[in-house]
């Protein structure tokens, strides 16, 4: 059975449903509120999310947000580059979280939880990055992840968030791009021209001014990592988030970037101390399409 992508769901009145009934239900309802406030008073919306999400379904409510031109620019990892170029021509398949993983790999299958991705996606992979590189040697040798994306954007179809990002002028920033089957092209690709590099830093201004020229800025904050972190820490330039909504499985016991609350990130002036936010303790593949259904069906 293949993957699907999310594009709508139909739920009614989430919002004033989950409100009162407790729980994580309650922090669910409180999230949709604080999008719609981000909207109302047309804040700057970053939006982070982690690569497993792009291997789900979430991929398609990524890519309708992106059309929709609902949100202003996306951070996140390298691995979600990949999937999103891979799953235009090569589907995934749904298996299980408990499988014979040996035999899995004895028959070039990889596993993400309970999706499963064949060798031959990173096969064309190879086939589709290695001219872009070439593309992008010849026109400077040095690059920068939301360059390098924004051309990957160009070659994609209309499944793919990539393409609407391009259309729409979203950037997407990638800090940890080589932590990716792409980083690992890049390798590949400087055996051959060894002065071609990607450049990390040349996002920074460009990523900064986000957060430095909006008069409000919002996070949603899918997940943890790298991702994440750029996120509040760009934010931390202009005294923090005025909104935010983080959706975590991650415990905040251990003190992990991915499991600290937004209540944390006060402490650091990463979200502002009047600021409208909440965590929610939840799955993002079940709790951001009931979040969202109701901006998606407008």
């Amino acid at each position: 059975m293949k993957i699907k992508d999310i594009t709508e769901m139909d739920p009614e009145k989430i919002e004033t449903q989950y409100y009162n009934v407790g729980f994580q239900a309650s922090n669910l309802a409180r999230g949709i509120e604080i999008i719609r406030e981000m909207k109302k008073q047309k804040a700057t919306i970053f939006l982070t999310f982690t690569s497993n999400m792009v291997a789900s379904g979430l991929r398609g409510i990524f890519t309708e947000l992106c059309k929709r031109k609902f949100v202003d620019c996306i951070i996140t990892a390298g691995g979600s580059i990949d999937h999103d170029l891979i799953r235009c021509k090569i589907p995934y398949e749904m298996g299980d979280f408990v499988m014979d993983d040996t035999k899995l790999h004895k028959s070039g299958t990889n596993r993400i939880g309970n999706i499963l991705v064949p060798n031959k996606a990173y096969e064309y992979l190879e086939e589709f990055i290695q001219p872009v590189f070439e593309e992008l040697y010849q026109e400077g040798k040095i690059t920068s992840p939301s360059k390098l994306i924004r051309k990957i954007g160009e070659k994609t179809d209309e499944s793919s968030f990539l393409h609407w990002c391009t259309k729409n002028k979203i950037p997407v920033f990638c800090p940890g791009i080589t932590d990716s089957a792409i980083g690992l092209q890049t390798y590949f690709f400087k055996q051959k021209r060894k002065d071609f590099g990607v450049d990390v830093t040349k996002d920074m201004n460009e990523l900064a001014g986000f957060s430095l020229n909006a008069e409000k800025t919002g996070g949603i904050i899918l997940g943890g990592g790298i991702s994440k972190h750029h996120a509040i820490g760009v934010n931390l330039l202009r005294g923090g988030f005025d909104h935010a909504v983080y959706i975590t499985t991650a415990s905040p016991w251990d003190g992990s970037l991915s499991g600290a609350r937004t209540n944390e990130g006060i402490s650091w002036g990463k979200i502002k101390e009047r600021a409208n936010h909440i965590t929610v303790d939840s799955d993002a593949t079940i709790a951001f399409p009931l979040i969202m259904s109701s901006f998606l069906k407008q």
